[in-house]
C-alpha cells in the first residue's frame, strides 16, 4: 500500500489527540539521568516494572556518581527484576562513567553526544531529548514500529527508516507527542495479538483496519 501523506498523517494525529488528550511518557522519572537509566532498563521489560524498580534504585543510587562508584554486583542485583541485568547494569554504569568524564556529570543535550553513551541508541536519545530538553524527537519503539506499518505511515522494517518516514509527515513540533500517542494507542486498541479494529478510532484512517473490516464495516 502507498504510504500516507502529511495531510493524512495529520488526520491520524488529530484522531489520536482526541482519544488520548493526556498521553505522556509512561516512565515516571523525568530527570534526565534517571530517564536515561529507566529507558535502558525498559528494553524488553514493562514500564510498570521499571517504575517500580526505580523507586528503590534511585533512592540507593541518586546520581551518575553513585552509579559509577557502585559495585557492579550490587547494581546487577538492583536491576535484576528488569531482565538482562548483567548487560543493563554494565551499560548504565559505563554511561555514568562517560557522563562524569566527558560531560561534567550532566546528561548531554545533543543526539551525537547521547549516542556516544553505552547502551543508548536513537530511541533512548530521542526520548531524553524530547521529554527532558524540549528537542523534538520521534521515539520508534515496538509500538511505533508496528503501528506505523499497520496504519500506513511507513513501510520501513527498521527503526531508523521508520523514524525518517515519520519525520517527513508528522509536524516537527509534535514529534515527541506522537511517540507517546502511538504507545497509548498500542496499549488500548492496537494490541499486538488481538487488535480491536471494530472499535478502533483510527479504523477509517488505518490501512490494516480498512483491509480487515472492509468499507462497509469500517463506516462508523
Amino acid at each position: 500500500m502507498e504510504r500516507k501523506s502529511a495531510k493524512e498523517a495529520r488526520k491520524v494525529l488529530e484522531a489520536l489527540d482526541r482519544e488520548y488528550p493526556e498521553a505522556d511518557c509512561t516512565l515516571e522519572n523525568k530527570e534526565p539521568f534517571r530517564l536515561l537509566v529507566s529507558a535502558i532498563l525498559a528494553a524488553q521489560c514493562t514500564d510498570e516494572r521499571v517504575n517500580l524498580v526505580g523507586q528503590t534504585l534511585f533512592a540507593d543510587y541518586p546520581d551518575p556518581r553513585a552509579f559509577a562508584e557502585a559495585p557492579i554486583e550490587a547494581l546487577e542485583q538492583a536491576v535484576r527484576p528488569c531482565g538482562f541485568y548483567h548487560v543493563k547494569a554494565r551499560s548504565i554504569q559505563a554511561s555514568a562513567l562517560r557522563i562524569l568524564a566527558d560531560f561534567g556529570g550532566e546528561v548531554p543535550r545533543t543526539m551525537e553526544d547521547l549516542l556516544s553513551l553505552p547502551g543508548v541508541g536513537r530511541k533512548i536519545a530521542n526520548l531524553v531529548l524530547g521529554d527532558c530538553f524540549g528537542t523534538p524527537g520521534i521515539v520508534v519503539d515496538t509500538h511505533a514500529m508496528r503501528l506505523s506499518r499497520l496504519i500506513g505511515l511507513s513501510d520501513g522494517k527498521d527503526p531508523e527508516r521508520i523514524e525518517q518516514d515519520l519525520r517527513r509527515i508528522v509536524p516537527e513540533d509534535r514529534w515527541t507527542d506522537f511517540g507517546h500517542l502511538l504507545v497509548a494507542h498500542g496499549r488500548k486498541y492496537c494490541i499486538a495479538r488481538r487488535p480491536r479494529c471494530p472499535v478502533c478510532p483510527l479504523r477509517l484512517l488505518c490501512d490494516h483496519g480498512r483491509s480487515v473490516l472492509g468499507p462497509v464495516e469500517a463506516t462508523p
